[in-house]
């Protein structure tokens, strides 16, 4: 039509990939050493982790053990002894002081005196006469507790002989024994065995009398012979008072050693304690004594150790 404008046609956008080249980053050496770099250290820290965590799991684990709890006490008592003798408080004479203890342990450890033999040669020699002699007393404790508690007439048999022997002096006994068995070891060993016998023996006889009376009744409802009920019920239920009384009679049977081996011996820690008096070397003395210390705490230990694992049912109402 004339006088009227063609309309404009706006171009549209341009289909197809876009010309033009697209730069593309280049990777330095620098930027490649240092990724190398992080991704060792974190191979590194992955693998430390579960040592790490052990670590952490033992530490607690220690931490929580009934074990180090009870060293407590005795270091308490170490330090204790250390300040009194750093202060002069008593005259080092009379009480050498721990580190002064230490240095002739270690000196009769590693060294072997005229006097004295060497500290472990001592202990091998207590520990085989307490061995031999605890062995032989427990074997006949537990035989004779056990005739005595299940039956009326081994208790009027053997009971009476154990309550007099019970009251006489364990250590007035040594120059008997000499005189019957002569002076060697066969007198060390039959007295750490009495020692050992007599509270293991009440223990285990007063255990088995005071099973309750109820188990007993249930066993005969359930028609356990006797044997079974024995075997089942009774010496089950005597067993906290019988590791009771093994407790007990490991400390008298340490105790009759020291005694023991100051008559007639040439080896032992009781010994080491009559030749120390001899010479008035006091450090010698508190070492043999420590030693006796040690060795106790450790067969306690292990009593305690079978304790928790042969009483494991036993619920505990300690906090």
């Amino acid at each position: 039509m004339p006088g009227s404008r063609a309309p404009t046609l706006t171009p549209g956008p341009t289909a197809g990939p876009t010309a033009g080249p697209t730069a593309s980053p280049t990777a330095s050496p620098v930027a490649g050493t240092d990724a190398t770099a992080a991704a060792v250290a974190s191979a590194v820290e992955v693998a430390a982790r579960p040592a790490a965590a052990e670590r952490g799991r033992l530490g607690r684990r220690l931490l929580r053990s009934k074990a180090l709890p009870r060293l407590i006490s005795p270091v308490v008592v170490l330090a204790g002894w250390q300040f009194v003798s750093s202060a002069d408080l008593v005259s080092a004479a009379k009480l050498p002081p721990p580190t002064e203890v230490w240095s002739t342990a270690v000196s009769l450890a590693t060294t072997s005196s005229a006097a004295y033999g060497t500290l472990q040669g001592n202990m091998v020699a207590s520990l085989e006469r307490v061995a031999i002699g605890f062995a032989c007393g427990a074997i006949v404790a537990l035989v004779l507790a056990t005739t005595a508690g299940l039956s009326r007439l081994g208790e009027n048999a053997v009971d009476p002989l154990m309550q007099m022997l019970r009251t006489l002096p364990l250590f007035g006994l040594i120059p008997v024994f000499i005189v019957w068995f002569g002076i060697g070891e066969l007198p060390k060993v039959l007295l750490v065995a009495l020692g050992v016998a007599i509270p293991l023996y009440l223990n285990t006889f007063s255990g088995i009398r005071n099973v309750d009376a109820k188990l007993a009744e249930l066993g005969r409802v359930l028609q356990l012979s006797r044997r079974e009920l024995v075997t089942q019920i009774v010496l089950p239920g005597a067993l906290p008072q019988v590791l009771a009384g093994l407790r007990q009679s490991l400390g008298v049977g340490w105790l009759a050693l020291v005694v023991a081996e100051q008559f007639n011996t040439n080896a032992g820690l009781g010994y080491m304690i009559s030749q120390a008096t001899q010479f008035s070397r006091d450090d010698v003395i508190f070492v043999a004594l420590l030693v006796y210390c040690a060795l106790g705490l450790l067969t306690d230990a292990l009593v305690r150790l079978l304790e928790r694992r042969a009483l494991s049912w036993r619920r505990s109402f300690v906090a």
